[in-house]
């Protein structure tokens, strides 16, 4: 026979209405009760009924999570897993479960989202990317249906609820070390040009660039994929200018990893040839060789912290729209080098 809230009302001595508080997590009831009523769950091995707790809250208990590509592609980045670790752990602390929608194209994409709000699967969708003239925000947006933006919105950023990086100042202070270490030839190999961070991160670049008075040069701007084949590419085409860069800031450590082991191959020895900051700080950036210089992001805070507040939104409709920016630092490992040491061969 399955164990029922009353038998656990019974072990732990106290009302089932005081269960049913306590699964709900309910501020009312004290810590020491709550462990109590735990306890005798554990005990019993009672599990609660969150589809009829659903139903009758109209909640789903569930998060829908919006990708930016198909999930083989999606998945090789590093960046994915970490920032769904931190989402999982802040929605496993309010109960909630997450669905994951992806698509081979926008359409495709926009789709899924239309299916998980229209057939209220979800409670609230967290879109882990920020584009260009996104049609999934516009949509959310008109439905008046709570959602979160990891990463900064490309317009109407005031009338919606983001966390993010200040990537601006994070290319810019990236792009600053390496001028810094007397370097002029720097290139950056970012991603896409439809994803915002990076716009701000070519920004930041750019900015440092004037601000020191070194040319910005067209051609040492490259955008790819965020994989490992995309900094093949992007190294390969930058070594084959007539002046090629003596310093790259690239903007994932993946397609670092990519121009590591392009670089490798040609026989171009970094940093002694050729100096590397990249982005995020995953654990391959430690265990590249030589280990990737890398801006830590706090990956898992971005997800946390778009889990968080997105829970808090769908608990209560009236909380105000939030910009919550993570804070970034330089982790500085073995791939940059002052300039007078570097001699590049093309």
């Amino acid at each position: 026979m399955a164990v029922t809230i009353k038998d656990v009302a019974k072990i732990a001595n106290v009302a089932p209405s005081t269960v049913s508080r306590v699964i709900a997590n309910s501020s009312r009831i004290s810590e020491r009760t709550k462990k109590r009523v735990r306890e005798a769950m554990e005990e019993l091995g009672y599990h609660p009924n969150f589809i009829a707790r659903s139903l009758a809250n109209q909640s789903t208990q569930v998060i829908g999570l919006v990708m930016p590509a198909s999930a083989d592609k999606t998945f090789q980045n590093p960046f994915f897993p970490e920032v769904l670790r931190g989402i999982s752990t802040a929605a496993h602390e309010k109960q909630y479960a997450l669905q994951m929608s992806t698509g081979e194209t926008e359409r495709e994409i926009l789709e899924g989202v239309m299916q998980m709000v229209q057939g209220r699967r979800v409670d609230g969708i967290i879109l882990l990317y920020s584009a260009v003239d996104d049609k999934i925000i516009k949509y959310l947006q008109k439905e008046s249906f709570p959602f979160v933006v990891i990463g900064k919105p490309y317009e109407n950023v005031e009338e919606i609820t983001h966390v993010d990086n200040d990537n601006y100042r994070a290319a810019k202070e990236a792009t600053e070390h390496l001028l810094g270490l007397g370097h002029k030839r720097v290139a950056f190999v970012g991603g896409s040009i439809q994803l915002v961070v990076t716009i701000d991160r070519l920004l930041g670049y750019e900015n440092a660039l004037r601000t020191a008075g070194v040319p910005y040069k067209d051609e040492y701007i490259i955008h790819e994929e965020f994989l490992k084949e995309g900094g093949q590419e992007a190294v390969s085409e930058l070594l084959s200018l007539s002046e090629p860069p003596t310093a790259l800031v690239v903007a994932d450590d993946l397609m670092a990893l990519g121009i590591l082991n392009t670089l490798h191959d040609i026989g171009i020895v970094v940093p002694d040839q050729m100096s590397i900051v990249s982005f995020n700080n995953v654990l391959l950036a430690e265990v590249a060789r030589p280990p990737l210089t890398s801006v830590d992001i706090n990956i898992f805070q971005l997800g946390f912290q778009a889990a968080k507040t997105l829970t808090q939104m769908i608990k209560d409709p009236t909380e105000p729209t939030k910009r919550i920016i993570i804070p970034h630092s330089m982790v500085k490992r073995h791939t940059c080098k002052e300039f007078e040491a570097v001699v590049v061969k093309s």
